[in-house]
């Protein structure tokens, strides 16, 4: 249950500050958001608010802010057909009755002759059995009614498309941007809370009942030699733990001005499909007012090189799929990091948003960066690109996300039984 609520979480924070960004800029840029979502499939949760239908769905394999003009409008009022309306006191047209007009007596109903919902926000035609031909003005927030459910209109200056191109490429951008402030913001709480790390062979906080506390090793010890190799810095230290997992090493330390040895039996994890050493000991922290600022940018740097490496590697054939983690392996790495230690889950999550960040800026279609690769394409023609060639690009870039995302799952499911 801990696991759960650990993952639960972490989910919903990396998603819900990702589309947040989406939502802050396409409200600044004036643009109609429809949804603001966590999760896909069914609605499990839903209220409306300043426009927007906030909801919580079944599965937690993403989210999304669905802007108006970004996929075709569900209704299309067209000539011939005969809906109801409904005015407000300006006498300007609040509520298209879509269907199911009987229900509401007090509509007006018309028969269509010419509908525009974008520009001039005008519907010309006739009421029935009436020659009359007459002009409807449309308020910018009207609502379409149909099946009993409201749809606000989107006028064309509240579609993406009006945007000019900095706004619409800012809209794009701040998602991931907001997944790279988060991690900034989560170093600097660790920063704050736990110190930031220093480059010493002196042992931090010992994790309880791991290898070094049963070595008999003690929070300040200050590593001296380990199987007789000299280490002056922490990362000295791990990295000579790492060769050697599942091994017993010989570790001399300094204690109190005395000397000891003491012999630990590392214990062996795998990280990036390589095989290494642990023993459960966490890098020393100093706690200072200053220094949490330097670390959170530089962690942030760190980590982002780390992953861009990675993507790099996959790009290039070193990196194979079967090393990539979907959420199946991203709980069951929750869990493990949980069960390690609390200190490591802020940055476990920190390390996910940026991967979140990274991965939704590469220039792939129906991600981020893929749309705002079209946005530069448009730049450079001076016109955008054929809207439905788009969107089929998006959809098919889509369509294989989604045979990734199974075909990771699968290999996640796999390695649980393994």
């Amino acid at each position: 249950m801990t696991t759960i609520i650990a993952f639960v979480f972490m989910f919903g924070l990396l998603v819900f500050v990702h589309e947040l960004g989406h939502l802050i800029f396409a409200k600044r840029a004036g643009m109609l958001a429809r949804e603001f979502a966590i999760g896909m499939g069914p609605k499990i949760y839903n209220f409306e608010r300043n426009e927007t239908m906030y909801t919580i769905r079944l599965l937690p394999i993403g989210g999304y802010v669905r802007v108006a003009g970004e996929d075709p409008e569900i209704i299309d009022i067209k000539p011939g057909h005969h809906i109801g309306l409904e005015f407000n006191e300006d006498g300007k047209v609040s509520h298209i009755i879509v269907n199911n007009k009987s229900k509401h007596p007090n509509a007006r109903v018309i028969e269509v002759e010419h509908a525009d919902l974008d520009h001039d926000l005008t519907i010309i035609g006739y009421e029935l059995d009436e020659e009359e031909k007459l002009t409807f003005d449309i308020h910018p927030k009207a609502k379409f009614v149909m099946d009993g459910k409201e749809t606000q209109i989107a006028p064309y200056n509240r579609q993406f498309a009006s945007k000019s191109l900095p706004q619409r490429a800012m809209q794009l951008f701040a998602g991931p941007l907001m997944n790279f402030i988060l991690a900034m913001v989560l170093f600097l709480l660790i920063g704050f809370i736990q110190g930031v790390p220093v480059e010493d062979s002196q042992l931090g906080a010992l994790e309880e009942g791991g290898p070094a506390e049963e070595a008999g090793l003690q929070q300040g010890d200050k590593v001296v030699t380990i199987n007789d190799v000299t280490v002056d810095t922490w990362d000295e230290l791990v990295s000579v733990i790492q060769k050697n997992p599942d091994q017993a090493v010989d570790v001399t330390y300094e204690r109190n001005g005395q000397t000891g040895t003491t012999t630990v039996e590392t214990r062996q994890i795998e990280r990036e499909g390589q095989k290494i050493g642990q023993i459960g000991v966490f890098a020393p922290k100093e706690k200072s007012l200053t220094a949490p600022f330097s670390y959170s940018v530089s962690q942030t740097y760190e980590f982002s090189k780390l992953i861009l490496v990675s993507v790099g590697k996959m790009v290039t054939g070193q990196f194979s799929i079967d090393q990539l983690s979907g959420p199946v392996g991203i709980y069951n790495a929750t869990n493990t990091v949980v069960e390690t230690s609390w200190q490591n889950y802020m940055p476990w999550i920190a390390l996910l948003s940026i991967n979140l960040g990274i991965l939704n800026l590469l220039p792939l279609p129906a991600l981020d960066g893929g749309r705002l690769l079209f946005i530069g394409i448009e730049a450079v023609r001076g016109k955008p690109m054929d809207p439905q060639k788009e969107g089929i690009v998006h959809f098919i870039g889509f369509a294989l996300l989604m045979l990734l995302m199974i075909m990771v799952t699968w290999n996640d499911i796999q390695r649980l039984f393994l």
